[in-house]
């Protein structure tokens, strides 16, 4: 299943910022059972109860159960029958990513901004209130089955959003230290990259920072092109992948292949101290790739002077790679389903804006060993 990017109908000036954004709202995931979604993540990553919609607050064809850790909020989203566009959802994708919701000052203005320059609209504007004041919501459509929600809550007190309850539980594990949503990566079928990439500077104004062609981003046996894009302020920043010719399958293709289309391939969440929360994570039984100790050996002759002892970090597998502006950290989990789909990366940033150009050949070595294991290579 392939979906088209819009076909530009004009060349739109992108030097001033008419969709400003102050980061992501939240990340909701339609799930096939959102109560067992909810304690997973709870347990496994360390996030808290904050609010429930349900048959119990009126809501008769499905239930929500929000998640959050400090900055970071995930809705978990299932349905309560069959027949039905979540339903259908989850059948074709799995557990996956549905709403990457940013906030914004104006939603209408958002909506209006982005549909009057080719964006297909997923919601118009909508005002929900409750007792706690309103919230306006919009949204358009992005690669497969993606949306973009505008949330502008300005006049809103509430918890989370009007219709929705406090969920209050006895069981609510530490913190692991996640901070906020670094960036969310999408992997797009063939050739249709730049489409996508044209899509985010004509429809929301977004500009490409950073490109990965095949050179960049490859093995002896498989390959994958990049594209970073970024808003003017840079708080949301949507890297896009597509396949590239190889020997054998790229992470990509395995991807495409068992999602049924075009979608997020993976999250990343930003930490103070990756050290310690990847302890954390691990010891609650989130796996990560295995990254080859032969990777340390030289990576202080590549990467210069780091505060962090390498002794942990290898024992971790955590990745290091420097630009113009300092160094980052940053480890990837494996898949958090059986479908070899979505995944999380936990990164810290150490004055760094890039996003691992160095680490890629380690990187796609450990993801072809996983996908060897499953027969997908």
């Amino acid at each position: 299943m392939e979906t088209k990017a819009i076909q530009p109908k004009s060349i739109v000036d992108i030097t001033t910022d008419f969709l400003p954004l102050q980061g992501t709202d939240y990340v909701e995931f339609y799930v096939g059972n959102a109560k067992q979604a909810a304690h997973f993540y709870k347990t496994a990553f360390g996030f808290q109860s904050l609010a429930y919609a349900g048959p119990e607050t009126g809501v008769k064809d499905k239930v929500s159960y929000v998640i959050r850790q400090n900055k970071l909020t995930f809705v978990l989203t299932t349905p309560l029958r069959t027949c039905n566009a979540i339903a259908h959802h989850i059948y074709l994708h799995g557990d996956a990513v549905k709403v990457i919701a940013l906030k914004v000052e104006d939603a209408t203005a958002a909506w209006k901004a982005t549909t009057e320059r080719g964006g297909k609209s997923y919601l118009k504007p909508k005002t929900v209130k409750d007792d706690d004041g309103e919230v306006i919501v919009s949204g358009i459509h992005t690669y497969g089955e993606t949306v973009h929600l505008f949330v502008e809550r300005k006049n809103y007190n509430g918890l989370f959003l009007p219709g929705f309850r406090e969920w209050k539980s006895d069981y609510n594990p530490a913190a692991t230290g996640l901070l906020y949503v670094d960036h969310c990566v999408g992997n797009v079928g063939w050739n249709q990259m730049n489409p996508w990439v044209r899509f985010y500077e004509e429809v929301m104004g977004f500009k490409n920072i950073l490109s990965f062609d095949d050179k960049d981003i490859s093995t002896e046996y498989s390959s994958l092109m990049s594209k970073v894009m970024s808003n003017g302020n840079g708080f949301v920043k949507f890297p896009i992948n597509e396949p590239a010719e190889g020997k054998k399958k790229s992470q990509v293709e395995e991807y495409l292949d068992f999602y049924n289309g075009e979608g997020v391939q993976h999250v990343a969440i930003a930490t103070a101290d990756i050290i310690k929360t990847v302890t954390d994570l691990k010891k609650r039984g989130v796996e990560f790739l295995k990254i080859p100790q032969s990777y340390y050996k030289d990576v202080l002759d590549r990467v210069g002077k780091i505060d962090e002892d390498l002794r942990p970090l290898s024992q971790l597998g955590i990745l290091i790679d420097r630009d113009e502006e300092g160094y980052l950290l940053q480890i990837f989990s494996k898949p958090v389903e059986d479908r070899p789909t979505l995944f999380f990366e936990v990164i810290q940033r150490k004055g760094a804006k890039s996003f691992g150009k160095g680490n890629f050949k380690a990187l796609f070595e450990a993801l072809e060993k996983e996908q060897e294991l499953r027969g997908n290579l």
